[in-house]
């Protein structure tokens, strides 16, 4: 018997009111998500035609012929491979979210909207915020990048445990042959406190009603080099629009901790010591400042290339730039979102004049970001390798889920100014912990985000 003869049967009117709106909210959640998933479908096959006139799977990218790429790529990429950097062009794969993440979707997305000042979102639970994307819409870039902000690929906590990353100078034909730096980390690990859909509490850590922050992250301890080891910091990022992140840096020489403005951290710094890299905090995953200190526009879609199945975990070394990417990797055509952002001068004075966001729109996270000095010229470009499967390595025991997930197995920073580049590696070629990334497993809870915990880890 269905709910509402059930309903009739055995109820007032008022109930059976009530179940004909949960069907209806039902059948609209489903809506929305069928509906957002058909028009990621149209928009890959109204481009595909053009993009894959240029390059087809089976096609291998050098410098000699890298011009075949240049329109499906971004700047920093293109600069890439002009390089050193070599592609393997693959056919294109499907990603789907996980199950959780997208049952949250359709359970809440029809309550989340934007404030009225356009910055901030309401209503939002778990799930992702806006899953109906429109080019016409206004406010489409806001959304975009509120969208990436509660992305699938983590929802409640991850912990990239014991991981490497190593800083050269680019050198096209050839190996790596002049390391300036070697790095170790022990934890880089987030907590969501908003969000949350596989790990107790759910779908909201009551901490949340307190202290209001969204998210906690930490990375500490680092190990290698030696004249920063023990440094790390913790970072908090608040709902209020109002409240910049708080930040604490514990410094290697003093031996002491130190708050920190927020708009260091879209410089390539270290907490006392000094050391050689290129990676700004604001980027090591992603697009990550706070949100409501910045204004976007939507600069477009387009079928652009980008590693999502990635052929290795461990990642390789590429043996023809100098070891400063990883290459050669499986490179696929994907469905991107173009989203510029401009810091908002009244709210962070971030060293950056701009940001191109490159936004993969099913999987939702940016295969590589593009960065402008104050003259305009593009300063840093940072490109990400993913793999979706699910287990991060092929060979791993405990982190292993029962669906497929995506992974950053690489990433690397580049200014392309100097030709510096700092290659990560996820997970470390030389660190011990092989399995590396621990996803919504509870791995890592509160406590260890607090500055007594990384005081303890540092063990100077």
């Amino acid at each position: 018997m269905s709910d509402l003869r059930v309903a009739a049967a055995i109820s007032p009117p008022i109930l059976i009111w009530e179940a004909m709106f949960m069907r209806w909210q039902k059948t609209l959640s489903s809506w929305i998500w069928t509906t957002a998933a058909a028009l990621v479908l149209v928009a890959i096959c109204a481009f595909s035609s053009t993009s894959y006139a240029q390059v087809k799977p089976g096609d291998f990218i050098t410098p000699e012929n890298a011009t075949m790429v240049k329109d499906l790529v971004g700047p920093g990429v293109y600069y890439k491979v002009q390089h050193g950097m070599t592609m393997k062009i693959v056919p294109a794969e499907r990603v789907d979210w996980p199950p959780p993440y997208k049952d949250a979707t359709e359970k809440y997305s029809s309550q989340v909207q934007l404030s009225r000042d356009k910055r901030s979102i309401v209503g939002f639970v778990a799930g992702q915020p806006f899953p109906l994307i429109d080019a016409n819409d206004p406010d489409v870039a806001v959304k975009i990048i509120w969208n990436n902000v509660f992305r699938p690929i983590t929802s409640d906590d991850y912990d990239l445990r014991f991981y490497d990353c190593d800083t050269s100078y680019e050198k096209q034909g050839g190996a790596q042959n002049g390391q300036i730096e070697y790095f170790q980390i022990g934890h880089y690990a987030g907590y969501d406190l908003v969000g949350r859909t596989e790990v107790e509490p759910l779908p909201t850590d009551p901490d949340f009603k307190t202290t209001n922050r969204y998210w906690l992250f930490g990375l500490y301890p680092i190990l290698a080099p030696q004249e920063i080891r023990g440094t790390g910091f913790i970072r908090y990022r608040y709902a209020d629009p109002k409240h910049g992140d708080d930040i604490w840096s514990l410094d290697a020489g003093s031996r002491r901790l130190r708050r920190v403005n927020e708009a260091i951290m879209s410089s390539s710094t270290t907490g006392g010591g000094s050391s050689a890299h290129t990676w700004d905090p604001d980027h090591y995953s992603g697009f990550n400042p706070k949100t409501e200190e910045y204004s976007y526009k939507f600069l477009g879609e387009r079928n652009m290339l980008a590693t999502i199945h990635a052929d290795h975990s461990p990642e390789q070394r590429c043996p023809t730039d100098g070891g400063t990417s990883a290459c050669p990797e499986a490179w696929e055509m994907r469905h991107m979102y173009i989203v510029q952002a401009l810091p908002d001068r009244s709210r962070i004075n971030a060293l950056d004049s701009r940001t191109v966001i490159y936004m993969d729109s099913e999987m939702w996270f940016e295969p590589y970001i593009d960065t402008y000095d104050r003259a305009g010229r593009l300063f840093r470009a940072h490109v990400y390798w993913l793999a979706t499967r699910d287990r991060p390595v092929p060979d791993a025991r405990v982190a292993i889920y029962p669906f497929k997930r995506s992974f950053v197995v690489g990433a690397v920073s580049t200014d392309v100014q100097s030709g510096m580049a700092t290659m990560c590696y996820l997970p470390g070629m030389e660190t011990p912990e092989r399995e590396c990334w621990y996803i919504n497993m509870g791995a890592v809870d509160r406590n260890f985000f607090t500055t007594q915990g990384m005081v303890k880890a540092a063990n100077f």
